[in-house]
């Protein structure tokens, strides 16, 4: 029997249930299976070892797999990884961290190449000579320590190309990633000055990037340095405090010592109290709802959480999960569906047996996201604005296409509830978690069924199961989690 509970955990800090994690699950208590999912370390991490194994969903190749220099393959990977990983809420929470730092690889690759931008975007440490790539670091920090996560961002060689941070020296000191760190990454608008732009500008000033060369081209990569010289020197005063004492000014130091003008500026960022709100109106929008605003004692709570924890993201989202607001009914389906979670829930409950998950991307840039692609620092246009007309479409598209790639598949899991029409639609009822259904729309669907004279037949139940299937995914009630 489902648990209303552990689905909605599973839909929120994961990507849904396959039917054998639902077995596993669903008979865990809600607290022991957050434990489960905040604590994912004491689960294996070995799912990139499964690709291209029969048992799992399939990938398409153009000549040698290579999801650390091809970005296509790096896509591939990455959705393998969201379906099949054992540790869900990091696959989640790296997902929620693309889109906080987004950054786009069609400029890093105008920049310095397509194989060097895959290395700079998803390059998985060991695999190839080079530093990980920012998705790397997005899993590794996925509820690590959000300054720690500041300083990588800072220094990050996708994110100086991304936000022209290589361009910034003493000389001439280049703004944007001084402006985006509080604006987009940490307290937002209002809290900062034109001169507080300036001043992070010059704390940035002389990072860099370098081309280690290597005989073999895909051994070659690129690598953050501190230049002392193209830094600035001299005092840089802000209009909030940046130490503990209420001092706002980051004293004069040498050109050698200036890496730490950068850790002590964004430790205040990190620890700043509209740094702590802002984090928590985002993650109630992604963990609580879309639908109501955040109420004043969540953001508070975990304001607090996150303060006293020394800005560690871990306990904050173990109280939100383990929160009364999570588990409240009317928060049940108050969050639009992303397009990858779409694809990846979709997957996971009607099946992969033969599909390839290189499937999905065009559908997915047909519903509005594309992995490695943000369409600005903003990042995506989230709740209903992933809902325009020609997205649903391409939703309701790709629901037609995997269903009927698993048509066979999805016949013979319903075969136990071949007697009636009513049977099969509620087997695909509990199958499948959308919203719930009213009355007129569920009737509809047991008309479908029944259209014709049901009597059962395998050709019948190949061809209802599919379209049921198909129905109930493109269905407005299944884009909500």
């Amino acid at each position: 029997m489902a648990n209303p509970q552990v689905e909605h955990l599973m839909r929120r800090a994961g990507f849904g249930m396959s039917p054998d994690e639902r077995a596993r699950y669903s008979d865990m208590s809600i607290g022991a299976l957050i434990d489960l999912l905040v604590d994912f370390e004491r689960q294996p991490d070995d799912v990139d070892e499964k690709i291209g194994q029969n048992a799992y969903v399939g990938i398409t190749t153009r000549g040698q797999f290579s999801p650390n220099t091809n970005i296509e393959d790096a896509r591939q990977r990455w959705l393998f990884r969201m379906i099949h990983t054992q540790r869900p809420l990091q696959e989640k929470m790296t997902l929620f961290w693309h889109n906080h730092f987004a950054t786009a690889y069609s400029k890093i690759a105008g920049a310095v190449g397509g194989v060097q931008a895959t290395k700079m975007m998803a390059l998985k440490p060991g695999d190839l000579p080079g530093s990980a790539g920012q998705i790397e670091l997005f899993r590794r920090f996925a509820l690590g320590n959000f300054r720690d996560l500041l300083i990588e961002m800072a220094r990050d060689p996708a994110m100086l190309i991304w936000l022209d941070g290589r361009q910034n020296t003493r000389q001439r000191p280049q703004e944007n990633f001084g402006r985006e760190i509080m604006e987009l990454f940490t307290f937002g608008v209002g809290n900062y000055t034109e001169q507080d732009v300036y001043a992070a500008a010059r704390v940035f000033t002389g990072w860099n990037i370098r081309l280690v060369s290597a005989p073999a081209p895909n051994d070659a990569y690129y690598e953050t340095v501190f230049n002392g010289g193209n830094h600035e020197t001299a005092a840089k005063t802000f209009t909030f405090p940046i130490y503990g004492d209420s001092g706002r000014t980051i004293s004069a130091r040498a050109a050698g010592d200036g890496m730490q003008d950068l850790t002590e500026f964004i430790a205040a960022l990190a620890r700043h109290p509209q740094t702590a709100r802002r984090l928590g109106a985002k993650l109630w929008n992604f963990f609580i709802s879309e639908v109501r605003p955040p109420e004043d004692g969540f953001l508070q709570n975990v304001a607090s959480v996150y303060l006293q924890n020394d800005t560690q993201m871990r306990p904050v989202v173990r109280y939100i999960l383990s929160s009364p607001w999570f588990g409240e009914p009317e928060r049940l389906y108050a969050r639009y569906s992303w397009p990858v979670e779409f694809v990846v829930r979709a997957v996971k409950e009607t099946g992969w047996n033969g599909f390839s998950i290189d499937t999905a991307r065009t559908p997915l840039a047909n519903m509005g996201q594309t992995l490695f692609e943000p369409p600005d620092v903003n990042g995506w246009d989230l709740g209903r604005g992933w809902f325009a007309s020609g997205a649903m479409l391409a939703r309701m598209n790709f629901a037609s296409t995997l269903a009927a790639n698993q048509r066979f598949n999805l016949a013979r899991d319903a075969n136990g509830v071949r007697s009636s029409a009513d049977n099969l639609v509620s087997y695909f009822m509990s199958r499948f978690t959308p919203a719930p259904f009213d009355t007129q729309p569920y009737s509809e669907l047991q008309s479908y069924v029944r259209s014709g004279g049901w009597t059962g037949a395998d050709a019948q139940l190949n061809a209802r199961s599919a379209g049921l299937a198909r129905l109930i995914v493109g269905s407005s009630e299944y884009q909500l989690v």
